[in-house]
């Protein structure tokens, strides 16, 4: 059994994520596979849209392979992993960018790599169990894949929050958030994808789409923008403590948990990239920083905290947003020189 399926079916391009064990995490040969039928349908005038779904219920996509490049950089070896980033990142540029329309269908977690996959789409379909999140900074890392210009173009200052906290959005926040587009519920999910193979109507979305379960973001977004407005994490932490009730004192230990060097970067990402709508520049700014993630990054030891010895007691390089030199910041996304990302061919 392959872990994905690419085929035509009627008038559509076909991707099927098919890893349901892994919760469809995103290895690189997937995403190598992803950006060969993004190629050969470009110029097919027969594929009038993509359709991408996953198989089982638990995930679309749970996020990217972390287990295989933990591996690889402990061994020493750094530049697979980047290797994949770059392939991945050229992935999610041709997805973004693609010139027909894209339909995705996300079921339960879509997070991290997942997002790159299902969220630059341009129909963007959620359900009843749909948490779309960007946790990364609980594993050294910063929102990617594109998922930082997603954050920027989020109103008010969700973009911050989310990426500090990694919170999950359900069908609504996602469409508030600006990751989703479309609450269809899960049980007309087949005969709708059954219907866009057969005739490419886009139309038959908006019909199918109802009024999402209402979500929790929207109840918060005073508390989130008066808190989250500052110019650098301590400022987000030092607002949230100023603020106290229970909103505050619950962001304010999802911090203490996560890294303080992603937090910050992924904040001045948010920064940098809002008001902007180029899908190249984020992923070239987020490579700036996973390319240096293992080698003077919290990448490593996140990961081993949570994933490989699961003792949810990492030992970040930083012990808080409060004694983090802006400096370190600074090092994390400066240019990379020849080394930086390169997409090797003009997509659109």
């Amino acid at each position: 059994m392959t872990d994905i399926v690419t085929r035509k079916d009627g008038v559509a391009g076909r991707i099927t994520l098919t890893r349901p064990k892994a919760l469809n995490a995103l290895n690189h040969e997937m995403c190598l596979e992803i950006e060969a039928a993004l190629d050969a349908w470009r110029e097919d005038e027969d594929v009038r849209l993509i359709v991408i779904d996953a198989e089982g219920e638990r995930a679309f996509c749970a996020g990217g392979d972390i287990a295989a490049m933990y591996a690889a950089g402990k061994a020493g070896d750094f530049e697979s992993p980047r290797t994949f980033w770059r392939d991945e990142y050229r992935m999610n540029a041709k997805m973004a960018e693609f010139p027909r329309p894209v339909v995705a269908f996300m079921q339960g977690f879509v997070m991290g790599g997942g997002v790159g996959v299902g969220c630059h789409a341009s129909h963007r379909v959620v359900g009843e169990s749909s948490q779309v999140a960007m946790p990364e900074s609980g594993i050294g890392l910063i929102p990617d894949v594109g998922g930082s210009l997603l954050l920027a173009q989020a109103p008010g200052r969700l973009g911050e929050y989310l990426a500090v906290t990694g919170a999950r959005m359900n069908a609504a926040d996602a469409i508030l958030a600006g990751f989703a587009d479309y609450f269809v519920p899960e049980a007309d999910w087949e005969a709708l994808k059954a219907a866009l193979v057969a005739d490419g109507d886009l139309g038959r979305i908006d019909a199918a789409s109802q009024t999402a379960p209402e979500g929790k973001l929207s109840g918060f977004r005073e508390t989130i923008d008066r808190t989250f407005a500052g110019d650098t994490l301590g400022d987000i932490v030092r607002a949230l403590r100023h603020e106290g009730g229970e909103f505050a004192e619950g962001a304010l230990k999802i911090i203490g948990r996560n890294s303080p060097l992603s937090m910050a970067c992924g904040v001045e990402l948010v920064h940098r990239l809002r008001g902007t709508n180029s899908i190249r520049r984020s992923l070239e700014l987020e490579y700036r920083f996973t390319a240096r993630a293992m080698e003077h990054g919290d990448f490593l030891e996140g990961v081993r905290a949570q994933i490989i010895d699961k003792d949810r007691n990492p030992r970040w390089k930083h012990e808080g947003p409060e004694v983090l030199p802006a400096v370190d910041v600074a090092r994390m996304l400066m240019p990379l020189g020849d080394a930086g990302l390169k997409f090797e061919e003009e997509v659109g």
